[in-house]
């Protein structure tokens, strides 16, 4: 050895001292540690497997679960559950008339001033559909076709009434930011089957949300479980392809030097980031020849690319919110795109679809976001059933909250025509992963303002959902800064029996 490389005697002890922490903390000390606490079941089943050299290798849940895969449907900025799911002829009869004060005394609005605020009615008609006769809006008829399959929540409540702590509550439990999103607590908690694909991707269509990447975040879990955004035109992860004049076996090798030595480096220092990194590079490479064939499209039918309605034109839509060039035939796309992501084993998948925030011309931009998405979202609910593939895959439609069943006045115009944000009652529907299709839970007032039977909260929500992926909701944990986490905080939750049972 080289004098000048030589160890001494400390830090020969030194390296010693770290190499048997490291195996003590990561290594054989914690498998066996994570064995005997699972089996008083203190922890999942799955602490143990985060170790490995894959944090997205496949790992068990507390109980044998229901459903395999995710898809969420989330439509940022508050759909009106008063003109899609939840008609109200009581709020038609007093179209135009004032609450009574009390009802507005202690109420937060977002824009909406108190005086002179009046309620007002929807133009849409409701129909019942299916066998089990749920009414749905006159702008949901291809989703009405599929109504059998669907769990209508329409007891949904919430805490918040502002867009962004609103969808950091839908999809991390937490108002507050660096919290994981239940999608990166499920590859957490599950990893993903997808060898070659991220096992959590996110699609998108219309203009950004306000949340941004919070939405999909990994928060304080290992990057490994954070969402990856695929873009909507070129490589679907920016550089995937190799520059000009990188050949692959120039680019092999200067993978493997790199994983040489972030291995090392995570020899020396134990972080877990270390080994999300390596696992990052190595899923990129193999995404090299899987991400093209699955954006590849052209050997799908012409009647699925006909039922998912690829083939749509975009209708021009003035003031651009919810819309842009493309809008439709992009969430289609999305809409298809998810179906194969499961297909290949990808955990969870979220389609975003911004804005359905219509505080004014509700009746013009409400039509269109839904006509957008009606098709689509029918077409990959009987897709999935005809492959045998919906009973382990759930589909969520999802917002921050609903809208109001008043009129926004903040102009003090007469000619209202929007709603303002809403958190006191809404509507939410689940499909697929063992739900129970073909009801309706819970019930709002005879105006669609507050939940009178069966609500369900946000944490509750959760809890149902990662019931149906086969955990209990309060032992499904991650430690950080000395707590233990959960996606459903520390008030409490309940599973909603009657969307499972």
């Amino acid at each position: 050895m080289n004098k000048n490389t030589e160890l001494s005697p400390q830090e020969v002890i030194d390296i010693t001292r770290r190499d048997f922490l490291a195996t003590g903390t990561t290594g054989l000390g914690t498998l066996a540690l994570a064995s005997m606490l699972q089996k008083d079941g203190l922890i999942a089943s799955t602490a143990h497997a985060s170790m490995r050299n894959d944090p997205l290798a496949p790992k068990q849940s507390h109980f044998r679960a229901k459903a395999k895969n995710c898809i969420l449907i989330y439509f940022e900025g508050a759909p009106s559950h008063i003109d899609l799911f939840d008609p109200k002829p009581k709020l038609q009869e007093m179209d135009g008339q004032k609450l009574p004060d009390s009802m507005l005394e202690k109420v937060r609005f977002a824009f909406i001033k108190k005086e002179g605020v009046r309620l007002m009615g929807s133009p849409r008609t409701f129909q019942r559909h299916g066998q089990c006769g749920t009414e749905l809006s006159d702008l949901l008829p291809h989703i009405g076709s599929v109504a059998d399959d669907i769990a209508l929540i329409r007891g949904m409540h919430t805490t918040q009434f502002n867009h962004h702590p609103g969808q950091l509550l839908m999809n991390c439990g937490s108002p507050l930011f660096g919290r994981p999103t239940f999608g990166a607590w499920l590859n957490y908690g599950l990893g993903s089957e997808a060898e070659n694909l991220p096992g959590y991707v996110v699609l998108t269509a219309g203009r950004g949300s306000s949340a941004g990447a919070s939405a999909w975040t990994s928060g304080f879990l290992p990057t490994s479980y954070a969402g990856v955004l695929f873009r909507n035109t070129g490589d679907p992860v920016l550089n995937l392809s190799n520059p000009p004049g990188i050949t692959a076996e120039m680019q092999h090798l200067g993978l493997d030097a790199i994983g040489d030595l972030n291995r090392l480096r995570y020899k020396y220092v134990a972080d877990p980031e270390i080994k999300s990194r390596i696992a990052s590079y190595e899923l990129a490479g193999r995404m090299q020849t899987s991400a093209p064939e699955l954006m590849d499209l052209s050997g799908e039918s012409s009647d699925t690319i006909e039922a998912y309605g690829l083939n749509r034109k975009t209708p021009e839509l003035k003031g651009g919110r919810g819309g842009g060039a493309g809008t439709y035939e992009t969430f289609a796309r999305n809409c298809l795109l998810a179906r194969r992501l499961v297909e290949r084993g990808t955990r969870f998948v979220t389609l975003m679809h911004a804005s359905w925030d219509h505080h004014s011309n509700i009746n013009t931009e409400l039509p269109f976001a839904a006509r957008m998405c009606d098709q689509p979202i029918a077409a990959l609910i009987k897709d999935l059933k005809q492959r045998g593939m919906l009973d382990e895959t759930m589909i969520i439609w999802a917002s921050e909250f609903g809208r109001t069943p008043l009129g926004e006045n903040r102009n003090a115009s007469r000619g209202v025509t929007g709603r303002d944000h809403h958190p006191y009652g809404f509507s939410m529907w689940m499909a697929g992963g063992g739900i129970k299709g073909g009801r309706v839970i819970g019930k709002t007032d005879e105006i669609g303002w507050g939940v009178v039977e069966e609500p369900v909260s946000v944490p509750d929500f959760h809890a149902t959902l990662l019931h149906q992926f086969g955990f209990d909701h309060e032992l499904l944990n991650y430690r950080f800064q000395g707590l233990d986490f959960r996606l459903t905080g520390f008030e409490g939750a309940n599973v909603v029996s009657r969307l499972v049972t």
